[in-house]
């Protein structure tokens, strides 16, 4: 084991955010959050960055420091999701009202000084929402981009399509140009998009297993998805609600439960039809340059024996 990854998880929570979060604060030996950054997505960042606080508490992790980043996308105006998530984006449980306060350092500042002061090639960058910060981040100080280990987000589709347009992803859609600069970085890039995610569902065997745990919380996470899941349910006929964003954590902890190929991916910025489409060339049919790694399938038992597991760890002891 060569220690813990030295991370920054940049986010817009949202339900299966919060368990991608919870999965992160819970694995200390094989991640070492060293701060969370807001964006605006799900919801309005005023409800991101607190959501964020709310779940780092109830993690028990109050010493995580929460930024508040973008509030809005580089040139668009901000779609959301609370028809997915709820008003608040974290509707289901019943949680209070975060008492760790918001840090005061705008949220890519963080990005841009936390990658200055670390070693070159010693912090990933782990974007659940639109990558807004992250772009932004770029484009403020580049030269952070050749110090970044990797980027490890949840974001696009290929053989699913979109979920938020017939073509897109919604973090991809929210932000298409930050995402087109982002996937032109050269920076090494893995990719959770919707045709992995989509195969992490919670069962309601699989949702018991998180109340069973009876801690606060194993109680608050089955209480997120079966909030999350009537979404899902009833537009895919699916048996229950893909955690998508907890794919990116799991990948950190452990590669091996997920498989896919190293292609390359474009970003559309300009059509009307297929604004913010993950363009995979799955199939490797162009002569352009891989520059991600494209997740495909994932062994769903480890996925939640591993998920279940490290939940019913927190809060951890010695740590609050």
């Amino acid at each position: 084991m060569l220690g813990a990854q030295k991370i920054i998880i940049d986010t817009d929570p949202g339900q299966d955010d919060a368990v991608a979060i919870l999965l992160a604060l819970a694995s200390p030996d094989e991640i070492e959050v060293l701060g969370i950054t807001a964006v605006a997505g799900n919801v309005p960042l005023s409800l991101t960055e607190k959501n964020a606080r709310i779940v780092c508490e109830l993690a028990g992790r109050s010493d995580i420091g929460v930024y508040a980043g973008c509030a809005h996308p580089l040139k668009r105006k901000l779609v959301t999701a609370e028809h997915v998530h709820g008003k608040t984006g974290l509707d289901g449980p019943e949680l209070p009202e975060p008492k760790i306060k918001l840090k005061e350092k705008h949220g890519v500042n963080f990005i841009i000084d936390t990658l200055m002061q670390e070693p070159a090639n010693s912090v990933s960058l782990c974007p659940l929402g639109p990558l807004t910060n992250i772009a932004t981040a770029m484009l403020k100080e580049p030269r952070i981009t050749p110090r970044i280990k990797q980027i490890v987000l949840m974001g696009g589709a290929y053989f699913e399509v979109g979920n938020i347009t017939p073509a897109a992803e919604f973090n991809i859609f929210v932000d298409p140009d930050a995402a087109k600069i982002v996937f032109a970085s050269g920076i090494e890039i893995v990719v959770m998009p919707l045709d992995v995610t989509h195969k992490a569902l919670v069962t309601t065997q699989r949702n018991e297993a998180f109340r069973q745990l009876k801690t606060p919380v194993g109680v608050a996470v089955a209480e997120m998805t079966d909030f999350f899941e009537r979404f899902d349910k009833e537009k895919y006929g699916s048996t229950g609600a893909p955690l998508h964003d907890p794919c990116v954590t799991a990948y950190l902890i452990d590669p091996t439960i997920f498989s896919g190929r190293k292609i390359n991916v474009e970003i559309e910025t300009e059509s009307e039809l297929t604004l913010g489409m993950t363009v995979a060339d799955w199939w490797r049919v162009t002569d352009r340059e891989a520059n991600a790694f494209f997740v495909g399938d994932l062994d769903t038992n480890k996925f939640f024996s591993l998920l279940t597991n490290r939940l019913g760890r927190l809060p951890l002891n010695g740590i609050s």
